[in-house]
């Protein structure tokens, strides 16, 4: 079983990956649900479906009552109205500051579960069961947050978890499109770290398709990117903005195609494309090829460009104006000088538009799906 220990300021908590890990509540995590008063779970009505049994054994073994609701599947969870029913269920049924929430769900369900557990009574602890790929960038380093209509993660705050634990066979269920999604975040993570890493992904032919077993190393790779960087800047003074690298295009993306009509990370695709594109008309000396080549993957494995060629730049603007890294209306981005050399940069609005416009000419004339 894969482990690691994120460090923080005050804080300190494991991240284990495997096939047995829900075997962990019963020995490294018994103490922990020992001291709560009352256990919840918050868990994606698609995954409960599924997987929910699976937790639930693992949790009785301690022998304590677990209490359960499911939220809706994916983004729309994270809304304010699911936010608040969630805090009336922990009312209802009297938690308090003693309880413990866990998160089974994606990346989604994560965020609002840690949101919940943040807020509710000034903070509470809260356990990471994410089912997904994508969830091993949004599970570690303690951002929390719903969506607002005028833009994501725009209600949040910084709350660590106490542990987070990936069942690997819970992948095996994953669709090809969330399977996808996860991949563009382990893709993020190589892009900012490590060059050698990163041409090894974009030349393995079994990128869209991974085995539980090849993934479980690798994820664990992406999520010591993020604990490393998380360690020396928890609150995103500095370095942790690296981890945004296409990710303010990519929100924008989201936000204009309404939160779940692209998934995050085929939204995290196009703003890494359009990053790329940034980069090479900044100072930085990314070439061409390196964006030629990123395209071209990109469409042989699944992703679209197509809503840069559905919408105006001008829809893209506004959700970019609004974005958490946008500073008194300044656009700021993450860009690479190279491969595995990110950096932040202020980018005018012309350079912006310049870019757009470039993607567009770039995957002009993609099949539609």
């Amino acid at each position: 079983m894969g482990k690691l220990t994120v460090e923080i300021k005050d804080h300190e908590y494991e991240v284990h990956i495997g096939r047995e890990a829900y075997s962990l509540f019963a020995t490294d995590y018994a103490a922990l649900l020992d001291s709560a008063d009352r256990i919840g779970i918050l868990a994606d009505e698609n995954v409960a479906e599924l997987h929910l049994p699976l937790l639930q054994e693992a949790l009785r073994k301690n022998g304590r009552d677990i209490l359960v609701k499911t939220v809706p599947a994916g983004e729309s969870c994270k809304s304010p109205a699911v936010y608040v029913e969630c805090q009336s269920f922990l009312l209802q049924n009297n938690f308090t500051r003693n309880s413990l929430l866990i998160a089974f769900g994606g990346g989604a369900c994560g965020d609002l579960t840690g949101f919940v557990a943040a807020t509710f009574m000034r903070g509470i602890r809260y356990v990471q069961c994410p089912t997904t790929i994508l969830a091993h960038d949004s599970a570690v380093g303690g951002k929390t947050a719903i969506n607002m209509p005028e833009g994501k993660n725009m209600v949040g705050s910084f709350h660590q978890p106490s542990g987070v634990i990936f069942q690997t066979e819970l992948f095996e269920t994953l669709p090809p499109r969330e399977i996808r999604s996860g991949m563009a975040e382990l893709l993020k993570h190589a892009f900012i770290s490590d060059k050698d890493w990163t041409d090894a992904l974009l030349s393995n032919p079994s990128f869209s398709k991974p085995s539980v077993e090849w993934l479980a190393t690798e994820l664990l790779k992406g999520i010591d990117v993020k604990a490393r960087i998380v360690a020396e800047d928890e609150f995103e003074h500095s370095t942790r903005k690296f981890l945004n690298f296409g990710h303010t295009f990519g929100h924008a993306v989201e936000a204009v195609c309404g939160f779940g009509g692209l998934s995050h990370g085929e939204c995290v695709m196009i703003g890494m494309a359009y990053s790329l594109i940034l980069s090479e008309e900044q100072d930085g000396s990314i070439d061409a090829e390196v964006t030629k080549r990123f395209i071209q993957f990109a469409l042989s494995n699944g992703y679209t460009f197509q809503p840069v060629h559905e919408h105006s730049f001008e829809q893209f603007l506004q959700y970019m104006e609004k974005d958490k890294k946008a500073s008194f209306g300044k656009l700021n981005f993450v860009l690479l000088n190279e491969v595995g050399k990110p950096y932040v940069t202020e980018v005018t609005r012309e350079h912006c538009e310049f870019a757009f416009d470039r993607l567009r000419e770039k995957t002009e004339g993609e099949p539609i799906r």
